[in-house]
């Protein structure tokens, strides 16, 4: 009898043994980014921008080495840039329920995140009361897809460019990198074509080897200049085309 109260425990524990989280859908604020914040709040309660660029530091990227191609494409056509480095899915998520976009109805938001979720994982992260982070590539993926579900929400007439997340470390093999490549396989099949669009440009920003400089990325994360040229030249004849009421 002994053993069969022994083994109906054993059972009761593994059916209800809590299974492990997925934080890249649960929203949580990111600190020391609350002034960063509150600054796209203010933009977005102006409601004057037609154009939003969204994610975490490759985006902000564009206030820093990309600055030069900004002020030249972007700037002229009232573009806002919604980016916070270290962002991961859901500070993201956080942000769009806590008052990013709130009074914005944009043509057009360029998306793209997912790259701290695969790299910031081992490491305790402060928000999470200092867990040691996780997140497979299904995981970001279901990410990124709430980060889509509250865009269209909120964001009812824009259209949504999602990019790849771009490729990281020297060579193709990489294991963050195969991890972001996961995460675009899933996160392509998200676009419907008429409200969301994929577009995929990692490969403009390697080598015919698939190897990653750091004439293109000097961190091999992070684009200088010449890349923001190249994903400039990839999606401007799209965004402006969009921004014009070209369907």
């Amino acid at each position: 009898m002994k053993y069969l109260t022994l083994s109906l425990c054993l059972l009761s524990s593994a059916l209800f043994a809590e299974t492990p989280q997925n934080y890249a859908i649960q929203p949580v604020p990111h600190p020391g980014k609350e002034a960063l914040h509150e600054s796209f709040n203010v933009i977005s309660k102006k409601g004057e921008a037609k154009l939003v660029f969204l994610g975490d530091s490759i985006t902000q990227g564009w206030s820093g080495k990309g600055k030069a191609v900004w002020e030249k494409n972007w700037a002229p056509l009232g573009a806002a840039n919604f980016g916070i480095g270290g962002d991961r899915t859901e500070h993201v998520l956080w942000r769009l329920d806590h008052g990013n976009f709130d009074g914005l109805d944009p043509k057009v938001i360029v998306l793209m995140i997912g790259t701290n979720n695969t790299g910031h994982q081992g490491r305790p992260q402060k928000e999470l009361n200092d867990a040691v982070y996780h997140c497979t590539a299904e995981e970001t993926a279901q990410g990124v897809k709430l980060i889509l579900e509250k865009l269209k929400t909120k964001c009812p007439h824009a259209k949504i460019l999602m990019l790849a997340i771009f490729p990281r470390g020297a060579t193709p093999e990489d294991k963050y990198r195969q991890q972001n490549e996961a995460t675009n396989a899933i996160i392509r099949t998200y676009a419907d074509n008429q409200r969301v669009f994929f577009t995929d440009i990692g490969s403009k920003m390697l080598e015919a080897d698939g190897t990653l400089t750091k004439e293109m990325m000097p961190d091999l994360l992070h684009p200088g200049e010449k890349g923001y040229q190249i994903w400039t030249d990839a999606i401007r004849d799209t965004v402006v085309g969009w921004l014009n009421g070209k369907q």
